[in-house]
């Protein structure tokens, strides 16, 4: 399945019409449209755009998988959404010093088991 398929099959599972999902991303509803009629997939720049749309990761949309990759240490996949997704939000506004205080928290906790 290319990626413009598993796009429309999401819509359609979802009940989402091209109009909202026009709307909701900023493509325009001919661009959809050419996905669907040509069978061809959305510009590399589109990707997030339409992940974040649809409530998805990047892996799941270029993938075909439900869930999300292995664990691997390079690279960590966090459920958009999810707690622990808010946490790292919340932790990348803030400022260095409070950084280093919630890492020195958290060795402190670990440390603790």
């Amino acid at each position: 399945m290319i990626i413009s398929e598993r796009i429309f099959d999401i819509l359609r599972k979802r009940n989402i019409s091209q109009k909202t999902f026009s709307e909701e991303t900023g493509i325009s509803q001919s661009t959809i449209s050419d996905w669907k009629r040509k069978k061809t997939n959305p510009a590399a720049d589109k990707i997030m755009i339409i992940c974040d749309a649809l409530q998805i990761t990047p892996y799941q949309l270029l993938c075909d998988r439900e869930g999300e990759p292995e664990y691997d240490e390079d690279c960590i996949t966090v459920r958009k959404g999810s707690e622990e997704y808010l946490l790292i939000e919340k932790y990348r506004r803030l400022q260095r010093q409070q950084r280093n205080r919630v890492q020195g928290y958290l060795q402190a906790l670990a440390e603790k088991q």
